[in-house]
């Protein structure tokens, strides 16, 4: 159970990590509402991260 647990907490972190490096504080803030509202079963926090990750996803092909 404690190596699933580290396991995750890496991949988390990872994650994070990435999100940071490809789409900046706003991609970082996204992942936290996404997260925040799915484990506070919060329909308007988990559209809000959701709406702006994928805002940050389409963007550059805006351009």
């Amino acid at each position: 159970m404690p190596l699933i647990t580290l396991a995750f907490a890496i991949f988390a972190v990872g994650l994070d990590q990435f999100v940071q490096w490809q789409f900046g504080v706003m991609g970082a803030v996204a992942l936290v509402l996404l997260s925040i509202g799915h484990k506070g079963h919060n329909h308007t926090c988990t559209t809000a991260g959701a709406v702006i990750l994928a805002v940050l996803i389409v963007q550059p092909s805006l351009n």
